[in-house]
């Protein structure tokens, strides 16, 4: 986008010449060297015969001749009346800024795309920590179901349910793997990182802040902000510039030249008794006026004119249609942002809700009152939550990023520092498991263990 900026720069600087005159400079011949000869017979004369060959001769005057010339032009031209220069200018300057509107809103663009890309980065850093959390859980769950089912407290089937919601965390956990890698690669092709290094987050995923605006300043500094508007505007003035140039076609134009030539020439002729020599040189110079006028050209300058017009009045049915764009746009994401913080507050009850559901089914299974599918059961809802969780986190600064984009506004107010105990909190059980990594098998034989 920028080299585009820089080929409208150009192409204005070269509209702009057609205000200067022009001077061409034209030589021939420098020098340019003529030799020939040339035989005058008279009819009246004798017939002269050779005694050696007997060949008959008629007689005549043989002539030689060399020639040296060089010539010079110079032609000087200035339009003084054309009345397709201005207009032509006029495009050239809009389209050298609709360039450089465009070079704006690919750049903001193009941040927009990196934010976007880096808090999907931080969603799944979060999703992979749920992750382990989870697979740790489970290999919690199925520890406790196995020492049940070796006491003789518990049957075959707790353990299955144990050994299966284990091999589910385990899966999700690889899917979340996944995806991490793929954001890290997506961030660094966005920021057009070296090959060699490999994009993280730098820290987890949180509330970035909270948007001060309402909808209605919101929408009036989009209209203000937005480039794409001024393009559309800039996209009438250009059409109507070339409205006028294609009228251009049929009205007069006046030229002022200036014409200057030289020559110079040096002749040798020789004949049979005497030879000749001529040098000389000679110099022209015009000045004047030159007026065209294509008076008629079947209408096809008209036509233009109207093409032009009738494309600019469309571009003003883009500027409302673009105009309404940019209002749907803030709209739509200042009510995701609204939507994104209520799930925020409803995500963070479930997952409080859910960890005190688990730590109860827990103790249920412990005594003995309840079976494994209830602890199976919340912890798969836990995780659930914390991923909806997470995802609303994500969601919601993807939306603040849209809507700095979308106004040009950077009103969003800090979030107050949390107050933290002085003690330091005790680290769950399931979180001091050691998650062992899993080898990998080839997909030929791991196919094998369902079958």
């Amino acid at each position: 986008m920028a080299l585009e900026v820089q080929q409208a720069k150009s192409s204005l600087r070269a509209a702009i010449s057609s205000w200067y005159p022009t001077l061409n400079l034209t030589a021939n011949g420098l020098p340019q060297y003529l030799s020939g000869q040339e035989r005058f017979t008279d009819n009246n004369e004798a017939d002269t015969e050779s005694v050696t060959t007997g060949l008959r001769q008629r007689s005549g005057v043989l002539t030689y001749t060399e020639q040296t010339t060089a010539s010079f032009r110079a032609s000087l031209n200035w339009k003084l009346i054309d009345p397709a220069r201005v207009p032509q200018i006029s495009a050239a300057r809009d389209s050298f800024e609709r360039a450089r509107d465009a070079y704006l809103i690919a750049l903001r663009d193009l941040r927009l795309t990196a934010a976007t890309a880096y808090y999907n980065l931080q969603r799944y850093d979060s999703q992979v920590d749920v992750g382990k959390q989870a697979v740790a859980a489970s290999l919690l769950s199925l520890r406790y179901a196995r020492s049940r089912f070796q006491a003789g407290v518990a049957t075959k089937l707790e353990v299955l349910e144990a050994e299966t919601q284990l091999a589910r965390d385990r899966d999700g956990l690889i899917q979340s793997l996944n995806l991490q890698v793929r954001a890290r690669r997506d961030l660094a092709r966005i920021i057009d990182l070296p090959q060699d290094i490999t994009a993280t987050a730098a820290s987890p995923a949180k509330v970035v802040g909270v948007w001060e605006p309402s909808l209605q300043e919101s929408i009036i500094a989009a209209y203000a902000f937005r480039e794409e508007l001024d393009q559309f505007i800039l996209d009438i003035s250009i059409k109507n510039s070339n409205a006028n140039a294609s009228l251009a076609a049929v009205q007069p134009v006046l030229t002022i030249f200036n014409d200057f030539s030289t020559q110079r020439s040096e002749i040798q002729q020789s004949q049979q008794s005497f030879s000749t020599e001529l040098e000389g040189w000679d110099m022209d110079n015009a000045v004047g006026l030159q007026a065209t006028w294509n008076i008629f050209d079947g209408g096809k300058a008209r036509a233009d004119y109207r093409r032009q017009k009738q494309a600019a009045e469309a571009s003003a049915y883009e500027f409302a249609n673009q105009r309404g764009v940019i209002r749907l746009q803030v709209e739509q994401s200042f009510y995701d942002l609204r939507a994104n913080q209520q799930t925020i507050q409803t995500t963070a009850r479930e997952v409080l809700s859910q960890r005190e559901a688990l730590r109860l089914a827990r103790l249920r299974f412990a005594a003995g009152v309840t079976t494994q599918r209830e602890v199976v059961d919340n912890q798969r809802d836990l995780t659930r939550a914390q991923t909806r969780h997470v995802d609303a986190l994500s969601n919601y600064n993807i939306t603040v990023a849209e809507l700095r984009r979308y106004t040009g506004l950077d009103q969003v107010g800090a979030c107050p520092p949390l107050n933290l105990p002085a003690d330091k909190a005790e680290i769950p059980e399931a979180e001091q498991i050691q998650i062992k990594p899993t080898p990998e098998i080839p997909a030929c034989q791991a196919s094998l263990l369902g079958s």
